[in-house]
């Protein structure tokens, strides 16, 4: 093995680290459509989608070389700079899986790097034809090219699917669902542990442990793998239930044709070496999905919220990375104090999160629509509405207890009196 320093085990720990954020984060992408319909349960499939984020990460190293030997110049970038990197990702991966939130492991990756990049060695440190053609050009095609396949897949399946019984047709979308699963999961291990491999390659390199042009060793590969694969089978339930029903209600159908969608978008884009969000491909095919089934909504709220979650990503994580890098400009003493804050801020994140505890038993109850506890406009209204009775008669009229409870939410309901006559 490569002759490693104190700095760089911290900073290879680091990115394993990452890694493991990236797979429970990152979790959603793959099964959250498969456990909202009910095509596996949630251990199962969460247990599946590891397995096979472990395989895809032998498939292929395209992307770990975007990574390692695109985005940013190799030349003058220090094992401090990827530690700072790093910082920035976990952390916005952290508060973003904490609010529930599908935003881009990938992105926030390459922001830091690029951000702490930027703060060491300036922007020429940046290649920034690569960091148009292969993160942000892609970032905007891979939605909105997933979303429009899923539409159409949608509406074709359900063409299809009139011709046999809604039962026999529901079951089969099932079982492919499944194997669509494990198809996205497969395209997620290709794709998003090569981006942990390309880091670790990269402070391997800066390090001075490999050639400049050297390949991810295997012990690397496996090891991404191996970390992402395990935050994947812990499962990132928040995000599952904001992707398999915040964003809309998916019936086995519509279920599939997002997967599949997806998938091949992922798959195809490993092949070319572009370092594309999947988080960003399976949203946009859940909502195409949702558009594509005739009476099917998206909850344009919650994808507001989304999309503000992308646009902050890259931007978020490089000011944190560039801060953590200048702080450890001041030696030991400034890396000693990044790790203390990146530790005490993921205990602080993780011991928020257990106010509201959500996994696998959990993880498919959301309140039903219109359940929600009235505003306090909405009360006030209710409080001074004419009941029916009289509106309808529009002239006096006996007015019951029940016109007056009709009229007032049950939240806010006290036993009354009986009414006088108006």
């Amino acid at each position: 093995m490569e002759h490693i320093t104190l700095l760089l085990g911290i900073v290879i720990i680091t990115a394993l680290v990452f890694d493991f954020t990236n797979g429970f984060h990152d979790t959603a992408n793959a099964m959250a459509t498969t456990i909202s319909t009910g095509a596996l349960k949630p251990k199962t499939a969460v247990a599946m989608s590891a397995v096979l984020n472990l395989v895809g990460a032998f498939l292929s190293v395209e992307v770990a070389k975007t990574i390692s030997k695109g985005l940013v110049n190799e030349e003058g970038i220090q094992p401090e700079v990827i530690f700072a990197a790093l910082v920035g990702a976990i952390l916005w991966n952290l508060l973003t899986w904490l609010v529930g939130l599908p935003s881009s492991s990938s992105h926030a990756l390459m922001g830091g790097l690029i951000g702490a990049a930027v703060a060491s060695a300036g922007l020429g440190a940046v290649n920034g034809d690569t960091l148009v053609t292969k993160v942000l050009i892609p970032a905007i095609a891979a939605p909105l090219v997933a979303g429009l396949a899923a539409m159409l897949a949608t509406k074709v399946t359900y063409k299809f699917g009139n011709k046999v019984g809604e039962k026999t047709s529901a079951k089969g979308y099932r079982a492919g669902q499944i194997a669509s699963a494990g198809l996205v999961s497969l395209a997620h291990g290709t794709n998003d542990a090569q981006k942990t491999m390309g880091i670790i390659t990269l402070a391997l390199i800066a390090g001075g442990a490999i050639a400049p042009d050297a390949n991810p060793p295997v012990w690397v590969i496996l090891s991404a793998g191996l970390a992402i694969a395990l935050g994947t089978y812990l499962g990132g339930w928040r995000i599952i239930r904001t992707m398999g029903k915040g964003l809309t209600d998916l019936q086995p159908q519509q279920g599939f044709a997002a997967q599949t969608s997806a998938a091949t978008v992922i798959l195809a884009s490993s092949n070319l070496g572009f370092s594309l969000s999947t988080t960003h491909s399976c949203s946009g095919a859940v909502m195409g999905a949702g558009l594509g089934r005739k009476g099917g909504v998206v909850r344009w709220s919650t994808a507001t919220r989304m999309f503000i979650a992308w646009g902050l990503t890259l931007p978020a994580a490089a000011l944190v990375s560039a801060g953590a890098e200048l702080v450890m400009r001041t030696g030991d003493v400034g890396i000693a104090a990044v790790t203390v804050f990146l530790v005490g801020s993921c205990l602080a994140i993780w011991f928020i999160s257990r106010r509201q505890v959500i996994d696998h038993t959990n993880v498919n109850d959301v309140p039903a629509a219109g359940t929600e506890e009235p505003g306090v406009v909405t009360t006030a209204i209710a409080a001074v509405t004419v009941p029916p009775t009289v509106a309808a008669a529009g002239t006096t009229a006996a007015v019951t207890d029940e016109d007056l409870k009709a009229t007032i939410p049950a939240s806010t309901a006290t036993p009354a009196a009986p009414a006088a006559a108006v």
